[in-house]
């Protein structure tokens, strides 16, 4: 299976929706967006390590790990989403130390946090960005967030609240059919709503599996 690398186009949030957080991933030869939804400690780790100035007064657990990989020669090389099931991304850590390889397994969100602190690139498999990707009507219409004050982008860590269980409420979409599904999914793109694409997207994946 073919690798497809992907970067780093920033992190939707909604203030309606339960405060949940969507990592939106840049195919880098191709027009299609991977959102993941993470949680809000991995958002501003997230956020944190692509704000370059940002400084904590105390490393956060990602800023550590870096510092303890760094004293013990640990490089980490890579990271792949490698599996997408039920609507769960799973992803590999590809690290190195004294030329030996080794893959440790990660949460998608914490995998990305360790990777740019690494500076290390991010890959997905060609299979999972055909099912899970989404096209945006118009490319160029969310830029990145140095190039513009959009809403929904998140430039600098913040926290928003969750609710009870620590996530967005997917009840609603559940008691959909499938073209409600499809039609809602399209909307929530051209509106940029990428959280909520990718929990419609999330849903359809687990009904069409």
């Amino acid at each position: 299976m073919s690798l497809v690398k992907l970067t780093i186009k920033g992190i939707s949030y909604s203030q309606t929706q339960n405060g949940a957080y969507a990592l939106i991933l840049n195919e880098v030869d191709g027009e299609r967006k991977l959102p993941i939804v993470i949680g809000a400690f991995e958002a501003q780790s997230i956020a944190i390590a692509l704000e370059k100035e940002i400084k904590p007064p105390r490393p956060l657990t990602h800023d550590l790990f870096k510092s303890f990989a760094d004293r013990f020669d640990i490089v980490v090389k890579q990271v792949i989403i490698h599996k997408l099931v039920d609507g769960v991304f799973y992803s590999s850590i590809i690290c190195e130390r004294d030329k030996i390889e080794e893959i440790i397994d990660a949460r998608t969100s914490d995998a990305i946090a360790l990777a740019l602190r690494f500076s290390a690139p991010i890959f997905t498999y060609k299979n999972i960005l055909d099912k899970a990707g989404i096209y945006l009507n118009n490319p160029g219409e969310l830029e990145s967030n140095s190039d513009n004050d959009d809403e929904g982008v998140l430039s600098t860590p913040e926290t928003f609240g969750l609710d009870n269980e620590g996530n967005a409420s997917t009840d609603i979409y559940k008691s959909m059919s499938l073209s409600e599904l499809h039609e809602g999914l399209e909307k929530a793109v051209q509106d940029e709503d990428y959280e909520k694409a990718a929990h419609i997207r999330d849903e359809i994946s687990k009904r069409e599996s």
